[in-house]
């Protein structure tokens, strides 16, 4: 029962007014004096009580009986079939004479406010690959510079520090085993991302994993010819995903997601370089120590094979 913080009765109260007056003798006005209630109000219940028992005390809707003024069932329809039909709700409130914000309350209320809303959920598709190396996950993240502590830090969105410039943060992750390895370079341009290539791909090798293929977005550093023409030269098969479908990079997606949240964000910098410096410690945390849960709660590096000498590749 939700009852109003300012309510002076409820059902408890309304029994022990009823009761008070039927049975003990009060007067109608001793007892909801008694209990802080208008004479009106004390009336009011015990006239519900009288007409119908114990049930006329209890909480009613103050919902009106009737609504000339609602729309019908068939309108209501006709807009749910128009919506379908994917009209805006513009369009449907032009076509059937009705305001706008009627057309967006009923299509709220129907969970269609969206025209997103229409098409079926798509089904979580999950993979992975059999071993490590099989494929690389390739991705990049604009951050902005620091100068000075920003509105993430102070909450006020009217100081903002603009003009810093950006920094680029080139992530790559293998598929199978999590392993990840991260640089901050000035740019995005096809220079930086051959040259990260090649030093992930190096990396990768000195933890004992043999890169095979890459996976990218459409980005123009990815496409670009002398890009696609290292990957051939470094014994990788380059793959990208479909336009507009990130979820198909989702392994580097998320990455970058944990890697904002718990690096990037978590704590206070004064400046860009005190970021970068905890960047690598925050990837030994990860590879070595972070549990993972889509790898049974154990840090990526569980997942390489080989590891005779952990300590050697534990530095």
């Amino acid at each position: 029962m939700d009852i109003h913080k300012n309510a002076r009765s409820c059902v408890a109260s309304r029994a022990l007014l009823v009761r008070r007056v039927c049975e003990e003798g009060w007067t109608v006005k001793q007892a909801a004096e008694a209990q802080g209630l208008s004479q009106r109000s004390a009336y009011r219940w015990l006239a519900r009580y009288r007409a119908e028992g114990p049930s006329g005390l209890m909480e009613r809707s103050s919902r009106p009986h009737r609504m000339p003024t609602q729309t019908s069932t068939e309108m209501m329809a006709q807009i749910v079939a128009l919506r379908r039909r994917r009209l805006t709700g513009s369009e449907i409130a032009a076509r059937l004479g009705l305001p706008r914000s009627t057309v967006a309350r009923i299509l709220q209320r129907c969970g269609l406010g969206r025209l997103r809303s229409l098409e079926p959920p798509e089904p979580v598709r999950r993979y992975e690959k059999q071993f490590p190396g099989e494929l690389l996950h390739l991705d990049i993240k604009k951050l902005g510079r620091i100068g000075t502590i920003g509105h993430r830090v102070t909450g006020d969105y009217r100081q903002r520090a603009r003009g810093g410039g950006w920094e680029f943060v080139h992530v790559c992750i293998d598929d199978h085993s999590r392993l990840a390895y991260v640089e901050i370079l000035p740019d995005e341009r096809q220079d930086s991302a051959i040259a990260f290539l090649k030093r992930a791909v190096a990396w990768f090798a000195g933890k004992g994993i043999q890169a095979r293929a890459i996976l990218t977005d459409n980005g123009g550093c990815y496409i670009a010819k002398r890009f696609v023409a290292t990957c051939r030269q470094l014994g990788l098969r380059a793959k990208r995903t479909r336009p507009y479908r990130p979820q198909t990079n989702g392994k580097a997606e998320r990455f970058i997601q944990t890697l904002l949240r718990e690096w990037a964000y978590r704590w206070i910098y004064s400046h860009s370089k005190q970021r970068s410096q905890r960047l690598p410690l925050y990837l030994h945390f990860y590879n070595f120590h972070r549990q993972h849960m889509s790898l049974g709660n154990k840090p990526p590096i569980s997942r390489l094979p080989l590891l005779n000498n952990l300590m050697g590749i534990h530095t």
